[in-house]
């Protein structure tokens, strides 16, 4: 067990950094209207990545949820067994 677990975390070191990129949160087109609207002094780009956001945030409040209603259940158990 303690071995398999060191070589995936080998494994995720080592290959962590070979594909590290400038990450854009937004499709070419988006981007170019974003920058051209702050420029003219438009407020749709504090939209756009408000939006961003918040499609990034809801699958990992999901998860968390998810990961709280299992340690909840988890724990109800292990106290039973106890």
């Amino acid at each position: 067990m303690k071995k398999s677990i060191l070589i995936f975390i080998l494994f995720i070191s080592v290959f962590a950094g070979t594909g590290i990129k400038t990450a854009s949160a937004q499709c070419a087109m988006c981007t170019i209207n974003a920058e051209q609207g702050v420029k003219n002094g438009n407020t749709q780009a504090k939209g756009i990545n408000s939006g961003v956001l918040y499609l990034m945030a809801i699958p990992y409040l999901m998860i968390g949820a998810l990961g709280v209603l299992w340690y909840k259940k988890y724990r109800t158990n292990a106290t039973k067994t106890s």
